[in-house]
């Protein structure tokens, strides 16, 4: 077990990568904080978790709320003592065309795609810091960051915001031990592009256009989280990894 007792928080933890990563950090030895806004999967795949052999607690959080992010941590570190690994997951992408995104719809996902990412980083940063943790922040980001998207603006932003957070974060941190690197999925079946996917001609599209031949799935992406998680990455800080199936690399 390449995480055996570390303290790992993951936000939007209850469903698809989220979810893929809380049960993989589990299976890795980890003691898991799944964090999710409402409803209850996040206590389904805690108990999951503590069903194979892996401490794994549940907390309803608005990761936009700095009060809510400041008791979800306390909670944290009121239960271990202490926290190793940040992986900061949670996202919204309701697709829309670019003039039709409110300003409403804007914020709401620049306040949970970006500020929920800078609210966690930070909470968890001080605490690492003043127990003296060298800790992981992992931000889960998108190949979204690098390239538009006509239905997605909103979210195409947050997460071009995420990579730099991200790097100047590890900046940051960087002194205290801290290293903050991010995972860039591209197309994965999971409930936010669930409708679109549902489209056999997109769905062979996206398909056809990765070189490896298939959409990813949520499990694709939870490898390369253990990975900046675990002491393999000891030396790799600031860093973007894309998980694609080489769709970014792909221009016929």
């Amino acid at each position: 077990m390449r995480l055996k007792d570390k303290v790992a928080i993951v936000t939007g933890g209850s469903r698809g990568i989220g979810r893929a990563i809380s049960l993989r950090l589990g299976q890795e030895g980890a003691k898991v904080a799944v964090v999710h806004l409402r409803g209850p999967e996040g206590e389904e795949v805690a108990r999951l978790i503590r069903q194979n052999g892996s401490p794994a607690i549940a907390i309803h959080c608005d990761v936009s709320d700095s009060k809510q992010v400041q008791a979800m941590v306390e909670r944290v570190v009121q239960e271990w003592g202490a926290i190793d690994i940040l992986v900061n997951n949670a996202a919204i992408c309701p697709f829309k065309p670019f003039m039709e995104i409110s300003e409403a719809l804007w914020d709401q996902v620049l306040d949970t795609n970006l500020k929920g990412y800078f609210l966690c980083s930070q909470a968890v940063a001080r605490v690492m810091i003043e127990k003296g943790v060298r800790g992981r922040i992992i931000a889960v980001s998108s190949i979204s960051s690098e390239f538009g998207g006509s239905q997605q603006a909103h979210y195409c932003a947050s997460k071009a915001g995420i990579n730099l957070l991200i790097k100047s974060m590890a900046i940051a941190l960087g002194p205290y031990g801290i290293t903050c690197n991010a995972v860039l999925p591209g197309t994965v079946e999971t409930d936010i592009n669930r409708a679109q996917l549902a489209d056999p001609e997109v769905r062979a599209y996206w398909s056809r256009r990765a070189p490896l031949g298939r959409i990813g799935m949520p499990e694709d992406i939870a490898g390369p989280v253990v990975f900046f998680a675990s002491e393999d990455a000891d030396w790799c800080t600031g860093a973007m990894l894309v998980v694609d199936g080489g769709v970014s690399v792909n221009l016929q």
